[in-house]
């Protein structure tokens, strides 16, 4: 079977004990892809194929039939979540971190990034407030798309 659109989110279904679920996981990466071909947890093999521009989510739901749905599930990704006490220290980490050209998110004051052991030691070296998380991310990182040299 493949999907080709997204039906509704279980966040709008308030009976879910009445339906039968069966969940496909993806990592965030995999919700930048139109196209994907995945295993549910009932081990059948699904097509994805979105139209351009649509772009799936936690909890997307790509059937709603007789009782039973199919869930797009995020697994949650290892992150570093930093957390600058002033613009001063937000300055200084984004130059200590700019040149790894990690992926950000920024969010209630705090920066995220994928986790990565020699970002963690920086960290720790320069005595920043940060913690390393398993969280699902609301959005998954972009890859630049742009080139540059150095």
């Amino acid at each position: 079977m493949i999907f080709n659109e997204i039906v509704g989110n279980i966040n709008k279904i308030s009976n879910l004990e009445d339906f039968h679920m069966e969940m496909i996981y993806l990592n965030s990466e995999d919700l930048l892809k139109r196209i994907l071909r995945v295993k549910s947890d009932h081990n059948r093999e699904y097509g994805i194929s979105l139209k351009k521009g649509k772009n799936l989510k936690d909890g997307d739901l790509l059937y709603n039939e007789n009782n039973k749905l199919i869930v797009v599930k995020v697994n949650s990704e290892d992150v570093l979540i930093i957390k600058p006490s002033n613009i001063t220290e937000m300055g200084i980490i984004a130059h200590n971190l700019g040149n790894r050209h990690l992926q950000a998110q920024f969010e209630d004051g705090k920066m995220i990034v994928q986790y990565d052991s020699l970002v963690e030691e920086k960290l720790k070296k320069d005595n920043l407030n940060y913690s390393r998380e398993k969280i699902k991310l609301k959005k998954a990182f972009r890859h630049v798309e742009f080139g540059h040299t150095h």
